[in-house]
């Protein structure tokens, strides 16, 4: 889809969902602060998720030829630099045309060219930084940011102004009791289980579908629990079989998850990695979880994302050195045997959340664009 119209916004970044979903709560928030939908522009990547995500929100999008730099050597690390430069000049064109008023970055590899782009051509730009962390395209892009927007107090980033990190409006919304029973109808879970969610980002995660799975099978005879399992597509030919609950466990198996509004609203309690946007999301909605950092993250960052939860009281985070279907089954069960603290995480949680729902992001944003 092109925009040919002037811009208000070019919002920038992808390859996950984990960069994607921020980007598209950033035009949601923006859409509810009065712009039209045809006004917010989102420029990608060719080979990213955002290529699935982008075409039913109805916002203008654009994909280009870019690839990320690979951690080991590579022939794509060779085409990194001519796809870059070509992207660059693409994003420079696009740029010219749609005149935005800002661009807001959401980082990762597909959000260097327009970034860079508008640098060339002097439009402000918000980087938005929701990791504790911040990644190399956040640390990047910050050095001639305009601002930049930080889900967490005390950045190291230039400019930095604490916002809280962007997420979906119908998160922000959420009411997990009064939508709960809706939404276990809608996905076909029994109201009378208790529903754990497992959700190990976009691609999906190999050690915690291994340790979910074995899991499943302690909990073969309970027919009070119902687990959703969203492996990633890449493992549904190797997922276990699926449980229909007649005698025991309810299992069921997804590849890709695009009903994340009504399972936060069916949910007990979720296993997640700790990227930043799932960290996010289970504050915003109040979700008591069981974190599984991935140890290969860069610089070790969703340990530090996972603590922002389980110091809090929030959450139980688990090491992947420490990972087992016994770890997972005895966490699972000591929660659900003290509902009283299942419901401290859930308002631990919450409170967390309260950054995410205050919109001083898209006020922030407005403000940058407001600049002469």
């Amino acid at each position: 889809m092109s925009a040919d119209a002037t811009a208000f916004a070019v919002v920038t970044g992808g390859g996950t969902s984990g960069h994607v979903l921020p980007a598209i709560a950033i035009a949601d928030a923006l859409v509810a602060g009065g712009h039209r939908a045809s006004e917010i522009v989102y420029v990608g990547a060719k080979r990213g998720i955002e290529t699935r995500l982008l075409p039913p929100t109805g916002y203008p999008h654009h994909f280009l030829d870019v690839v990320g730099l690979q951690r080991r050597l590579t022939l794509r690390n060779l085409t990194f630099p001519f796809k870059m430069v070509a992207a660059i000049g693409a994003a420079t064109k696009l740029l010219r045309r749609l005149r935005p008023a800002v661009v807001v970055s959401v980082g990762g590899y597909a959000s260097f060219p327009a970034t860079l782009a508008a640098r060339l051509r002097r439009i402000p730009i918000v980087v938005v930084s929701y990791d504790r962390r911040p990644g190399l395209a956040s640390r990047i892009s910050a050095r001639f940011a305009t601002v930049c927007a930080t889900a967490f107090e005390g950045s190291t980033l230039p400019r930095a102004r604490f916002t809280g990190a962007p997420v979906r409006h119908e998160l922000i919304t959420l009411d997990r009791a009064a939508d709960r029973a809706g939404a276990r109808s809608a996905l076909g879970i029994p109201q009378d289980r208790f529903v754990v969610v497992v959700f190990g980002g976009s691609l999906g995660s190999r050690v915690l579908n291994d340790a979910v799975t074995g899991m499943v099978d302690t909990f073969a005879e309970r027919a009070d629990i119902a687990v959703r399992h969203v492996v990633g597509d890449r493992f549904l030919g190797t997922a276990a079989a699926e449980r229909d609950g007649a005698r025991g466990i309810m299992y069921t198996v997804i590849g890709y998850e695009d009903q994340m509004v009504r399972v936060y609203a069916a949910a007990d309690l979720m296993i997640t990695r700790a990227g930043a946007s799932t960290i996010a999301e289970l504050a915003t909605v109040g979700m008591p979880a069981i974190i599984v950092p991935w140890a290969g993250s860069a610089d070790d960052h969703q340990s530090d994302n996972a603590r922002i939860l389980g110091d809090g009281g929030a959450a139980i985070v688990i090491t992947e050195d420490l990972l087992s279907a016994r770890a997972l089954a005895e966490a699972v069960t000591d929660l659900i045997d003290d509902p009283v603290r299942l419901g401290e995480m859930a308002a631990a949680a919450h409170d967390a959340g309260a950054p995410q729902r205050s919109g001083r992001l898209a006020a922030l944003i407005e403000e940058v664009a407001a600049r002469p």
